[in-house]
């Protein structure tokens, strides 16, 4: 009785195993190939794709998507994102039977972004003790959020004199990251408690809160005047809906050379997303269509410019104030506000 279990406990193993061993031979009759090299291909170029076919199927027809959009398999890039992209393949073959395969690609910026450097215009007064995440101006006023638990506010500042015209202190479980303005709706990031809030511009009253979607992290905040666009400390930059604040989509910051990561407070200027990176005394210009970084500003010189202290940190806040048309960086504990002119290498 008990041999006969054994038998067919070994058969039953041995069925199992070779319904396993069919299907994974199956999952692998095809493979796509590209004309990209290491799976890396440049923006200025047309990808061509085709299916590997070892066993010699009789192939009916395959159809292509790129990010769940229909691709013929000549693809000219000019218009595509960059970053890590899927190549989805559906193969009709053997009287109608169907088969799906994929490609991993990295689409990358065909040239290298430009240098810039800046001109100091002017100076003003600012808070040593704030932590710098966000810096927007909105309607001639200067808001800015700030980080550290326990430290974290949301405040509107005279930036001529550093005087704190509005004032909310974040509870102790809150590190406070970047700001945005739009619609007379304030939205201010946390870091790692998955929520935002949603203030009154004209009272600073909280009208409500926010949770993150896909973006495990708060970091940077900035608007188009219609969307909101958010950081969350990698290569990508995401599309929220303003009036439901659920992420839509994003791009991913890509050189020529490969993505940058660790983006932070971000600022809408001209058409272009301007971020720090965190850590770096730099900003990167983003074309928001693609993710293409085409421009890095290096600030590297303004740290040595305020004052040396023992809690001194790196380049972060940027803002855009029309009225002047020009552009304000700080740091997280400077002293100073820089009102700058940005000047080509």
């Amino acid at each position: 009785m008990h041999t006969f279990k054994f038998l067919t406990v070994i058969f039953l193993a041995t069925l199992i195993g070779s319904c396993g061993s069919n299907s994974e031979k199956t999952l692998h009759d095809f493979s796509i190939s590209s004309n990209a090299q290491k799976n890396t291909i440049a923006n200025n170029q047309t990808l061509t794709l085709s299916i590997n076919n070892p066993k010699n199927h009789t192939i009916e027809s395959v159809s292509y998507k790129l990010n769940g959009k229909a691709i013929t398999e000549s693809l000219d890039l000019s218009l595509a994102k960059l970053g890590h992209q899927t190549i989805e393949a559906l193969v009709t073959y053997n009287n109608g039977k169907q088969q799906n395969t994929n490609l991993k690609l990295v689409i990358v910026n065909s040239t290298s972004p430009k240098i810039f450097n800046f001109e100091v215009l002017n100076e003003y007064p600012h808070d040593i003790t704030s932590y710098t995440q966000g810096l927007e101006f909105y309607n001639g006023e200067l808001y800015e959020s700030t980080g550290q638990r326990g430290k974290s506010k949301l405040r509107k500042v005279d930036y001529k004199t550093g005087e704190v015209l509005e004032n909310i202190d974040l509870s102790q479980a809150y590190f406070g990251e970047g700001l945005t303005v739009l619609n007379n709706n304030i939205y201010q990031l946390t870091w790692q408690s998955g929520i935002g809030f949603v203030y009154d511009v004209n009272t600073f009253e909280k009208k409500s809160s926010f949770k993150y979607g896909k973006s495990k992290e708060g970091w940077g905040l900035c608007n188009d005047g219609k969307v909101i666009l958010k950081s969350d400390g990698t290569e990508k930059i995401w599309t929220l809906n303003p009036e439901t604040l659920v992420e839509q989509e994003y791009i991913q910051a890509f050189t020529n050379k490969g993505k940058i990561s660790n983006l932070n407070e971000l600022e809408w200027i001209d058409g272009k997303i301007y971020a720090n990176r965190y850590q770096k005394n730099g900003v990167a210009i983003i074309n928001p269509k693609n993710g293409a970084i085409e421009g890095v500003i290096d600030f590297s010189s303004l740290k040595d410019q305020v004052t040396q202290h023992p809690t001194l940190d790196v380049l972060n806040g940027i803002a855009y104030n029309p009225e002047t048309q020009t552009i304000f960086v700080t740091g997280k504990h400077w002293d100073k506000l820089f009102e700058v002119k940005i000047i080509e290498k």
